[in-house]
């Protein structure tokens, strides 16, 4: 009988509640909470594949000192020696502690009070840094707290919702399901989507402002603007609950409707008609994610929003308000523990004296940290200028995902010591470490995460933690305790965290403070274990808030928010291609996790760049070819190209996912400089210049393989798994002694296997096919040019028996004959269903996304395939006139 344990996703902000069942056999089966609040019961892509990402595949299982396997107690006390060594010879500023919104509330709240609490420096920064720290500081500017005001719901009983920056059907796509559903339901409701790009989410949008790349501010300037001179302000809650609108209006009131047109690079057409629609619409909901904050002026984006719900009083109420949509799982948790240099645990502020006093007192530390630490780009900076010495970086992967990552890959290098905390011992940072500690993972791993809406839920375990894997709290608190602070650091389980944490939030806490969650102080073990998912506040007193601000009371002293004046920064011109990196639709981060999926591989196989068909031709590009992108300091990376008009001209866009691990050259973040906003430190990784040239490969070729190989000696090479192995596409330079020279020896084929083979010197092109017995072992498509091969259906062939001599001759041909399916490139991933398959059933009669969900099952999950699917129905006329 399977034993099913209630938990939460670990990838996106929107915090879904999963429910994972572990049968006799041991094998592990994930479904969607109906219970849970933030998903009832949906999933994503990313989340109904969980279980297929579990296996011990490069998990980091022991602890290591310079690649020798050694025990804990060897591994901890030179850990704590070498920090604490250093901060004697050096000062407590001389250590670093870089960690992720990864870890677990409990894991975060415990690394933060010794770096500190103990350390006494406040080097301790996050890679949430990278994702929402711009919020963070519009929110403390305008609110004098970082709070948000909103829930999930209000995106449903809003009459109008502006998504900003936000790819939400790709980065949130529950969320899009939620707002999808309340659209159909509603069909008044609008959505107006703000992006350079025409996104997935474009779907669903009633208008859909192609902005120019940080037009943000002018445009919601001018927003303001027209509130005030179309009478449309809340003059009764701008006076009573507010200061600061009368600068704030002169300052977003100097462009001109012309000057504002070229700013944003909108018609005049398209933004009065956005003018009209916000300021008519009482029920608004601004949502904002990356495209905002990823920005050199990030934090002046997030308050020309809030400028003009402030204004409106549109904020706190049901269905209005402006939200954050967190990127990573438990960011918010971070926030919530001082997890970023700049704060204090429980929302308290660092520059605050009494705040200072107060959390010193609360955990008896024999020093506080006076002044904010080195925000994440300034924390690389000291790391390779010298006066960072020792490292320890906890469940992130720097060396991919940090801007000028080829300069970060390098410091940490030449760091005299660097410990990484990971479950996996391949990622491009693990490899730099002297001392590796083998963390758990999802399923194994016991702590809470907060979400987007401020909700609390539980991960709890479900599987036993392999090896020597320990929680991330237990391997800080160990080394703090072999520092010599035993008594603050004797946690004997994360329950007992979570209660100091909550016992901290509502330590000397009258209601100045947003983050109270005294109601939890004395948990205990049991309730600990049941515990439901929840909002904060939930106080000591019983008192509790689905919503913030809608009475007029912020956390400024004098209660009042803050109206702040934002200007448009006039962009000079410059050279090249604007690049914006971000995410796609099935992958996560650097693929530590999803790339472990067949499933979640098989939509986008490799590294790409989006780019304008027009000027594509411009610079000689086809659709396919290969491309050398130049970024920052003369770096590039080679990915494929896309042609694609969803892309606005003079734009690229190039994901960031892609890591040594799984391509030759495709760490984006190395083109792009550390420019950051100067506010909140956030890095702007959507506004790095770059150019682009086509890349001539001697040959192009496509590998489906069993086994990994060995050595990659092409100029070009990107690998995905597949159900039976892995797939690879390839291109360069001949290998020293030809491809089937290079099979052998990469993939170490024994003596026995059977090897088919065919050539054309004329064009390039061969096929070489290995098999043992009627298995097919590796299949490698050979061309001159991007190679003409039904690449899904040739990695089924892993799984297929090839007995049949007559089926291996058409292996040889790269396609199957016609009494055989090709389903296509795989277009939904819940299901695995392709291109090919949604075409039939279009010519059979499914003429609406649903009746081909009804169907093939695509688009009936998860939903992030749904705009796919009905581009392929719409282009199906067309194809069949031609």
């Amino acid at each position: 009988m399977a034993c099913e344990t209630r938990t939460t996703c670990p990838y996106c902000g929107v915090g879904c509640g999963v429910i994972a069942s572990v049968d006799d056999a041991g094998t592990v089966s994930v479904r969607g909470d109906p219970e849970h609040p933030a998903n009832f019961g949906r999933l994503c892509s990313k989340g109904s594949a969980l279980a297929e990402t579990l296996d011990l595949d490069g998990r980091l299982l022991f602890p290591e000192i310079h690649g020798r396997r050694v025990g804990w107690d060897e591994a901890l006390d030179l850990v704590a020696e070498r920090f604490a060594t250093t901060i004697t010879e050096h000062g407590p500023d001389s250590v670093a502690f870089y960690v992720s919104g990864q870890l677990l509330t409990e894991d975060y709240y415990v690394a933060n009070k010794l770096m500190k609490g103990f350390i006494g420096s406040a080097n301790i920064d996050t890679n949430s840094r990278l994702c929402m720290a711009s919020s963070v500081a519009g929110h403390r500017r305008a609110f004098g707290s970082d709070t948000v005001p909103g829930t999930y719901e209000d995106l449903e009983l809003a009459d109008l919702v502006v998504l900003v920056g936000s790819n939400l059907a790709w980065c949130h796509p529950v969320l899009y399901q939620r707002l999808a559903a309340a659209k159909a339901s509603r069909p008044t409701m609008k959505v107006v989507v703000i992006d350079p790009r025409r996104t997935a989410t474009s779907d669903i949008a009633d208008l859909h402002l192609a902005i120019r790349p940080n037009g943000d501010v002018a445009l919601f300037n001018g927003l303001l603007t027209h509130l005030a001179e179309t009478d449309r302000i809340d003059q009764a809650f701008v006076g009573a609950h507010t200061t600061g609108f009368s600068e704030s209006l002169i300052a977003a009131s100097r462009l001109s409707m012309a000057e504002l047109s070229e700013a944003t690079g909108l018609s005049g057409m398209l933004i009065r008609q956005f003018f009209w629609l916000f300021a008519g619409t009482e029920r608004v909901v601004t949502c904002y994610s990356q495209g905002v904050n990823q920005s050199s002026v990030g934090t002046d984006k997030v308050n020309a929003i809030i400028n003009c719900h402030l204004a409106t009083g549109r904020i706190g109420r049901p269905g209005m308000g402006p939200f954050s949509l967190t990127g990573q799982p438990n960011a918010m948790g971070g926030r919530e523990v001082g997890g970023l240099a700049n704060m204090l645990a429980a929302h308290m502020a660092i520059e605050n004296a009494d705040h200072r006093d107060r959390v010193q007192r609360f955990w008896a530390s024999p020093q506080i940290a006076e002044r904010p630490g080195l925000k994440a780009v300034e924390m690389f900076d000291a790391v390779a200028d010298g006066r960072i010495k020792a490292l320890w970086i906890m469940s992130t992967n720097p060396v991919v995902s940090m801007p000028d990552a080829d300069r970060v890959k390098a410091a940490i290098a030449a760091c005299p010591f660097v410990v990484v905390s990971d479950m996996q011992g391949n990622t491009d940072t693990a490899k730099l470490a002297h001392v590796l500690l083998p963390a758990t993972g999802w399923g194994e791993k016991s702590g809470t995460v907060t979400n987007s809406e401020r909700r609390i839920s539980r991960q709890r375990p479900f599987l036993a933690a392999p090896g020597d894997a320990r929680p991330d709290w237990w391997h800080i608190s160990e080394v703090a305790r072999r520092m010599g602070f035993t008594c603050a650091f004797d946690f004997a389980s994360p329950a007992e965290i979570f209660a100091e944490h909550a016992a901290l939030s509502a330590f000397e806490n009258t209601g100045a403070r947003d983050f109270d969650i005294g109601a939890f102080a004395s948990i205990t073990e049991d309730e600990y274990a049941d515990l439901r998912p929840f909002q904060w506040p939930q106080t000591a007193a019983g008192a509790t808030a689905e919503r913030f601000f809608a009475n007029g009371r912020f956390y400024h002293p004098d209660g009042k928010a803050r109206f702040v004046p934002v200007q448009a920064a006039s962009a000079a011109p410059q050279e090249g291609f604007i690049l914006n990196t971000g995410r796609v639709r099935d992958h996560w981060h650097t693929m530590t996790r999803t790339g472990k999926s067949a499933r979640l591989s098989a939509h986008l196989a490799e590294p790409y760049c989006e780019i304008n068909p027009h000027d594509a031709a411009e610079h000689q590009i086809g659709h396919a070819d290969l491309v050398k992108i130049t970024g920052h300091g003369g770096h590039s990376v080679l990915v494929r190209a896309l042609l694609t008009d969803r892309q606005a001209r003079g734009s690229l866009f190039v994901p960031m996912h892609w890591s040594d691990e799984t391509a030759a050259s495709a760490r984006v973040d190395s083109l792009v400089p550390s420019l950051a906003d100067p506010v909140s430190g956030q890095p702007a990784l959507k506004q790095a210049r770059a150019s682009i040239a086509r890349y001539a490969a001697t040959f192009q070729g496509f590998l489906v393989t069993r086994n990994r190989p060995a050595e990659l000696p092409f100029a070009y090479w990107a690998i995905a798994t597949t159900e039976a192995g892995y797939r690879l596409e390839l291109a360069g330079e001949h290998p020293v002694g030809g491809f089937e020279t290079w099979l052998g020896r990469s993939l170490g084929l024994s003596q026995d296997v059977d090897i088919v083979s065919y050539g054309d010197p004329a064009s390039g092109d061969s096929r070489i096919l290995v098999f043992q017995g009627a298995r097919l072992l590796a299949g490698l498509f050979v061309s001159g040019s991007p190679v003409a091969v039904s690449r899904q259906w040739a990695v089924d062939q892993l799984v297929a028996d090839h007995g049949d001599f007559l089926m291996r001759s058409r292996l040889i041909a790269g396609r199957p004959g016609g009494d055989q399916p090709d389903r296509g490139a795989i277009v939904c991933s819940c299901f695995s269903v392709g291109a090919n398959e949604i075409r039939h059933a279009v010519s059979n009669g499914c003429r609406s996304v649903d009746a081909i969900g009804q169907m093939l099952g695509a688009g009936s999950n998860c939903g992030s395939c749904r705009p796919e699917i009905r581009r392929i129905i719409d282009a199906q006329p067309l194809l069949a006139a031609e």
